[in-house]
């Protein structure tokens, strides 16, 4: 079984409590009491309230301070007042942000049922933007020749990619800031 150390005596806290209030660190009162580590004394300290002490900018102890201004123990001080608890709702979804039908009518009528391809028939070439839901057996792509370099073609690169000062617009009119 491993010894738990020395036991904190009403002698070892009261010296604890002297030394912390003289200003000493956690590790020098540790090594003043002996036998209890550094942890062992913010923990106590901690339990005891005795933290939140302002220290001084010197290395060197500070000296005691006067009985008048001595920082209120914790169970002299009023309890601080329970913070609200912060709930972050999800964004509002607008409309204004998914992409509109063009003046050719919606993204998926762009090309021929026919002319669209599966997933096994898409090839590097083709525009990859997806046309129906994947969960349907139906689910396409485009597949009509996309511009080189990127992965649509010149009707759905228009609704996926948009000039940044469009974007900040869309978001503005949607309510977003």
């Amino acid at each position: 079984m491993v010894d738990a150390g020395p036991s904190w005596t009403k002698e070892r806290v009261e010296l604890l409590r002297r030394l912390w209030i003289d200003g000493r660190s956690a590790s020098q009162i540790a090594a003043e009491i002996g036998g209890v580590s550094r942890n062992a004394v913010i923990g106590k300290i901690h339990r005891l309230g005795l933290a939140g002490r302002v220290l001084k900018a010197e290395s060197e102890p500070a000296a005691p301070a006067p009985a008048s201004t001595r920082r209120p123990r914790a169970e002299e001080a009023p309890a601080p007042a329970p913070r609200p608890a912060t709930v972050v709702a999800p964004a509002p979804v607008s409309l204004a942000l998914v992409p509109q039908p063009g003046p050719s009518g919606p993204a998926d009528v762009a090309l021929p049922v026919s002319e669209r391809v599966t997933i096994m028939e898409l090839r590097e070439f083709m525009c990859r933007w997806p046309m129906g839901d994947p969960a349907t057996p139906d689910f396409r792509f485009c597949g009509a020749r996309s511009i080189t370099g990127l992965p649509y073609c010149p009707h759905h690169a228009s609704i996926a990619y948009q000039p940044a000062a469009e974007r900040k617009r869309d978001r503005r009119v949607a309510g977003f800031r």
